[in-house]
C-alpha cells in the first residue's frame, strides 16, 4: 500500500511513518515544515526511506496523491495555544487544510482515510452523580478554579461527581479552540465519507508522549513541558492540583494504531466515519506524570502551583475497548517503561 502521511515530520506523524514502513508499505511524506516547529527543515527523526514533499496541506501540490491508496492525516497545529489571537491559524491549518485534502482525495478517488483526532473532543469525559445517572458538567468557571475548587460539580444538584470512562458514543463537547477545529475535522471527513463511500477511521488520541517530542513551546503537551523544565535542572510546575486524570499513550503505540486502521477490514464501515480511541486504558494523575518523570530523570520534586488554564478540563479518560476489538490494537508500552524511557529520551529543539 502507498500511504501519503500529512505532517509526516511531526512528532507523531514521524513515528507513523517508520511505523509503516516497517510494516511493508510505501510512504509520502507531506509536511509545510513551519518554522515554529521545524526551525532546522526535515528533521533527524524522518525516516529515510520515506519519499518527502515540502508543502502546505492547504495548497496540496499537484501530484501529491498520485498512486496513492490511503492518506494518514497527521497535519495539525496542537495543544491549546496562546490566546484567541492563534484561532485563525487553528481553523485555517486543521480545518481548511482538511476540507483542501478531502476535495484532492475525492479528485484522485483516493477512498481511505485515517484522521487524527483527540480525545479534546469530548471536553470534559464521562461522570456519574448518585443522584442523577450519567450527567455532563458545564465548563468550569474562573471563580471556581480561582477558589481552588478544581472538581466539576454535577450541573442539577451541585453535587460531587464520580469521573468515569469515555467511550466513543459519548456527545462531543469541544470546550477550547483546538478542540472545536478538532470535531470540524470528524465532520468534515464523515461528510466526505458518505458523498464519496470511502473509509474515514478518527483515532482519537489521548495525552501522547514519547522521543522527539518539541520542547520549550506552549504548544507542547504536559509530558515535554516536565522533561523540558527538569532539563533545565527546575522543578517540573503542576498545574491546578495535580489531580488531574488523563491516559497517557507512548507515540509508537500511536503509530501502531495508525497501521490497525489502515489495514481493519472489519470495523470501518464505507460512507461513515468509525471513531476510536486511542489510549493506554490505563489512567493517571498529571501529578504522577510530574512525580515520575522527575524521579526517572533524578531531578527536583514538581511544585503544585494551583495555575490553571480556563480551556483545561478535569478528567478524560477513555475505553480502549472498541479500538481492540474492531482494530485489534491494545497498547503495549507501559506507564512506567514508557516514562523511564522518555527520561533520557531526545526532544525536538
Amino acid at each position: 500500500m502507498r500511504v501519503l502521511v500529512t505532517g509526516g515530520a511531526g512528532f507523531i506523524g514521524s513515528s507513523v511513518v517508520t511505523a509503516l514502513l516497517d510494516d511493508g508499505h510505501e510512504v509520502r511524506v507531506l509536511d509545510a515544515l513551519l518554522p515554529a516547529v521545524h526551525a532546522g527543515g526535515w528533521p533527524d527523526a524522518l525516516d529515510e526511506r520515506a519519499e518527502r514533499v515540502h508543502a502546505d496541506v492547504r495548497a496540496l501540490p499537484d501530484g501529491a496523491l498520485d498512486d496513492v491508496d490511503a492518506v494518514c492525516h497527521q497535519a495539525a497545529m496542537v495543544g491549546l495555544g496562546v490566546d484567541l489571537q492563534d484561532l485563525p491559524a487553528y481553523v485555517g491549518h486543521n480545518d481548511l487544510g482538511t476540507a483542501v485534502l478531502l476535495a484532492a482525495m475525492d479528485r484522485a478517488q483516493v477512498g481511505r482515510l485515517v484522521l487524527a483526532s483527540s480525545m479534546v473532543v469530548y471536553g470534559e469525559g464521562r461522570y456519574s452523580c448518585a443522584e442523577h445517572g450519567v450527567v455532563r458538567p458545564g465548563p468550569r468557571t474562573a471563580t471556581s478554579l480561582d477558589s481552588g475548587d478544581f472538581e466539576p460539580p454535577c450541573p442539577v444538584c451541585g453535587r460531587a461527581l464520580e469521573p468515569g470512562t469515555v467511550p466513543e458514543d459519548a456527545p462531543l463537547d469541544p470546550r477550547n479552540v483546538y478542540a472545536a477545529t478538532k470535531t470540524a475535522q470528524e465532520h468534515l471527513a464523515s461528510s466526505w465519507a458518505r458523498a464519496t463511500g470511502g473509509t474515514a477511521v478518527a483515532l482519537r488520541y489521548h495525552n501522547v508522549y514519547g522521543p522527539h517530542m518539541p520542547k520549550d513551546t506552549p504548544y507542547a503537551g504536559v509530558a515535554s513541558l516536565f522533561r523540558s523544565a527538569l532539563n533545565r535542572g527546575e522543578a517540573p510546575r503542576v498545574f491546578e492540583d495535580g489531580g488531574q486524570r488523563r491516559d497517557f499513550v507512548h507515540v509508537r503505540d500511536v503509530a501502531r494504531a495508525n497501521v490497525a486502521a489502515l489495514l481493519a477490514t472489519q470495523g470501518p464501515p464505507t460512507g461513515a466515519l468509525a471513531p476510536y480511541n486511542v489510549a493506554s486504558g490505563a489512567p493517571h494523575t498529571v501529578g504522577d506524570l510530574a512525580r515520575e518523570l522527575a524521579r526517572a530523570c533524578d531531578g527536583p520534586e514538581p511544585v503544585v502551583t494551583g495555575q490553571y488554564r480556563l480551556g483545561d478540563v478535569r478528567h478524560v479518560v477513555a475505553s480502549p475497548e472498541r479500538a481492540a476489538a474492531e482494530l485489534g490494537f491494545c497498547a503495549g508500552i507501559s506507564f512506567e517503561d514508557g516514562v523511564r524511557e522518555f527520561a533520557t529520551a531526545p526532544l525536538r529543539a
